[in-house]
């Protein structure tokens, strides 16, 4: 369990690690549009149900990514600084804490389906099928908490040949199925949207026991049982990182979610052209979610090593691709949207929502990227204010006042441009902030230090 990424070249490193991450994230959100196309088949009902649900699944999500990200960052660490008991222990006490909060936010869930999406202005005919779809899903969380954190202790220790095939054999084993289940192939029952939730769960519980095989391979988890005040420990160091990380990512889901609402007010057809568009954000952004992995673990190896001219390179060279890949990701949007969302829904006033959204929000998309490589920075380096207030301020503070203005004299364009307005003023100031910091490291100096681990 070396450190392999404190020599060598950054560029060669994140250009590594972030086409790994890539590929395993690209075949991720392929199989989300294809579960999409599948249900779009089953009518705009159930496509609208499936839309309502999208942003509680990115909140989970962000919460696995927010654990996750913590963990790996303080495993990265003590990598970096050549402490494999301190990795083993890690590892184990997170998967014992991952299983406790799969256990909790499975039975939370389940208890506040009617009364959440009641709340976001779900139809009394849309309800039933929503309901359908998420309890599945819920009850399968155990097979996706606990293999991502999982999952992301193995991706600090540079084991990257493991990410892709955690990834591709749950991910065809979900693709077979859901066909299969959703529409009752092969004299299976006819489930739909049932069926789909539950191909994914059966998927990922493969993802589980892979994950577990590969962790014991690597002797990355240790049998003996800590005292009770020593697991405190280990969870209290990476804890307090990983509430700052799944802050950052679920406050934006959150925030989406009302914003959902805000478009429901526009009808079934606006919240379906909504997530249909927030899909194909997330295909075009998953480079952006890739290269912020890659940067928070070789940030992490090199400052537990304490080289810090690696990790300005490191953020240099992540910000000048994410201004690139953002103006070419707005171009290409902007003119190929109607193309694009036609296989799924034909509906005029669908595909209209789609053609909006897309001709306004991507000109942000270089500074939503920014936004992420700034918050993975401030997280590997043990800095967990930073990327909280980041997402209060782009989130809370901006984006959701200015939608509810924008819709007030624009309808839905204002919505979408308070998204675009919000993404780059936040962007440019989690730059100079971040900017600040490494400058104030780099002589010695730390605005926030970093917690003892």
């Amino acid at each position: 369990m070396k450190s392999k990424l404190t020599n060598g070249s950054i560029a060669s490193h994140l250009v590594k690690l972030s086409v790994t991450i890539l590929c395993s994230i690209f075949i991720i959100i392929i199989l989300s549009i294809t579960d999409t196309y599948f249900i779009s088949q089953l009518g705009i009902n159930e496509l609208a149900a499936a839309s309502f649900t999208f942003p509680i699944i990115t909140i989970v999500g962000s919460l696995l990514m927010g654990l996750g990200e913590g963990t790996a960052s303080v495993i990265a660490v003590a990598i970096g600084e050549g402490n494999r008991y301190k990795v083993q222990r890690i590892t184990t006490d997170c998967l014992i804490l991952s299983l406790l909060l799969s256990v909790i936010l499975t039975l939370v869930a389940l208890a506040t389906i009617d009364p959440l999406f009641k709340a976001l202005n779900a139809k009394p005919n849309i309800l039933p099928l929503i309901r359908e779809y998420i309890s599945v899903w819920y009850l399968g969380l155990i097979f996706l908490i606990v293999p991502a954190v999982g999952s992301t202790s193995i991706r600090a220790s540079g084991k990257i040949e493991f990410i892709s095939l955690s990834v591709i054999i749950p991910t065809i084993i979900n693709v077979v199925l859901d066909p299969l289940f959703i529409f009752g192939y092969l004299g299976l029952p006819r489930l739909e949207l049932q069926g789909a939730s539950l191909a994914t769960v059966i998927a990922q519980s493969t993802k589980l026991l892979l994950t577990l095989i590969f962790l014991y391979r690597e002797q990355m988890i240790v049998f003996e049982l800590p005292k009770f005040q020593e697991i405190l420990k280990v969870w209290w160091n990476v804890f307090h990182l990983c509430i700052s990380a799944t802050a950052t990512k679920v406050i934006t889901p959150l925030c989406t979610t009302l914003i959902v609402s805000i478009i429901a007010m526009y009808g079934t057809e606006a919240v379906a052209g909504f997530g249909i568009a927030s899909q194909l954000e997330s295909l075009t952004l998953i480079i952006f979610l890739a290269l912020s992995k890659s940067v928070g673990l070789v940030v992490g190896q090199n400052w537990g090593s304490g080289k810090f001219a690696r990790i300005n390179q490191a953020f240099n060279l992540s910000i000048k691709f994410c201004l690139i890949w953002g103006v070419l990701a707005a171009i290409v949007l902007t003119f190929t949207s109607g193309s694009l969302v036609s296989p799924f829904n034909n509906n005029p006033q669908v595909i209209s929502t789609v053609n909006t959204y897309m001709a306004i929000v991507p000109i942000s998309y270089g500074a939503a990227g920014i936004i992420q490589i700034s918050n993975s920075t401030f997280i590997a380096l043990g800095k967990s204010i930073p990327p909280i207030m980041i997402a209060v301020v782009h989130m809370l503070i901006l984006y959701l006042p200015l939608a509810e203005l924008g819709r007030q004299f624009f309808g839905v364009q204002g919505i979408f441009a308070a998204a675009c307005f919000s993404n780059i003023v936040v962007g440019l100031g989690a730059f100079a902030w971040n900017r600040r910091t490494l400058h104030a490291m780099s002589i010695g100096r730390s605005i926030y230090p970093r917690d003892q681990n």
